[in-house]
């Protein structure tokens, strides 16, 4: 088989490199420099050109708040652009798989766990335009799968649990807010799946949303405590705040653990617990 994956220089793409190392598979990596996935005409040149079977787009516009400023092009990425990838893999015979978001259900409150049938409601224009890219899937008829992820950290790239160990090391007090609650994600635990289901061929005939995220819930206070725990950060005192003392120009979800019921039964594996995989991540990248 041949995989296309966009967006390869970023969190996701870098830990699909990782996954997908040892796979007898033919993965093509691409990032904007080697394909513009908003040119229709490229993206479709480049599916016939390397016989694509499956396009795992890991590419996004994610700066939550810098998209209120640039909700234009935020929609050409998350959304035309997904577009382009659906109508050329589907004219190819091919699968996209799709990374999506939590930020789908921004507006929803309550204290109950995400699923995939819940009704969709985004406050922001990150949210609003990674909706309409799920929307650009449907609308195209093509074959897809959907992985709505959150709070997602690697070694790689600008992230929560980087900065987190860059503060916790330098200043002697933070505030971190504890009125959010999530569940912190490993980008190499989601592409071990997305790499798992292509590897086994699991991506046909199970077509559809999947939520994913590491197991366990907590708060960016909990995520923060914890990573400089596991670093060794003690000198930092960390202190629990309420989110209106960040100002943002984006409702964040107050609540957006996910339910992951159905990609456990559905591909049937079992997802290890946030702190876990936060450990793994902590220790790679001390080792770096």
């Amino acid at each position: 088989m041949n995989i296309l994956v966009t967006g390869a220089n970023g969190q996701l793409g870098n830990a699909m490199r990782i996954a997908s190392a040892a796979s007898p598979n033919n993965y093509i990596f691409t990032d904007v420099a080697e394909l513009d996935i908003t040119d229709a005409d490229a993206v479709a040149a480049a599916v016939k050109e390397n016989n694509v079977d499956v396009i795992v787009n890991c590419a996004a516009y994610t700066n939550v708040d810098k998209a209120e400023d640039d909700a234009e092009f935020a929609e050409i990425l998350n959304a035309k652009a997904v577009r382009n990838l659906a109508d050329a893999i589907k004219a190819n015979g091919g699968t996209l798989i799709h990374v999506s978001t939590d930020y789908v259900f921004g507006g929803n409150q309550g204290n109950t766990p995400r699923n995939e049938a819940e009704a969709t409601n985004p406050t922001g224009v990150y949210g609003l335009t990674k909706l309409h890219g799920e929307q650009a899937i449907a609308d195209s008829g093509v074959d897809a799968l959907i992985f709505r992820t959150a709070w997602l950290y690697s070694e790689f790239g600008k992230n929560f649990v980087k900065t987190m160990l860059n503060l916790t090391s330098t200043k002697p007090q933070l505030k971190v807010v504890f009125d959010q609650a999530g569940t912190p994600t490993y980008a190499g635990d989601l592409a071990e799946v997305i790499t798992h289901i292509i590897e086994n061929n699991k991506f046909k005939g199970n077509e559809g949303i999947y939520h994913f995220s590491n197991e366990g819930v907590c708060s960016w206070y909990d995520f923060t405590k914890m990573i400089a725990e596991i670093a060794g950060n003690h000198a930092c005192d960390i202190q629990p705040c309420h989110s209106d003392e960040f100002p943002s120009k984006v409702v964040r979800p107050s609540y957006s653990v996910l339910d992951k019921t159905k990609v456990k039964e559905t591909f049937g594996i079992t997802i290890p617990y946030w702190t876990d995989s936060l450990k793994k991540c902590i220790k790679n990248l001390q080792e770096q």
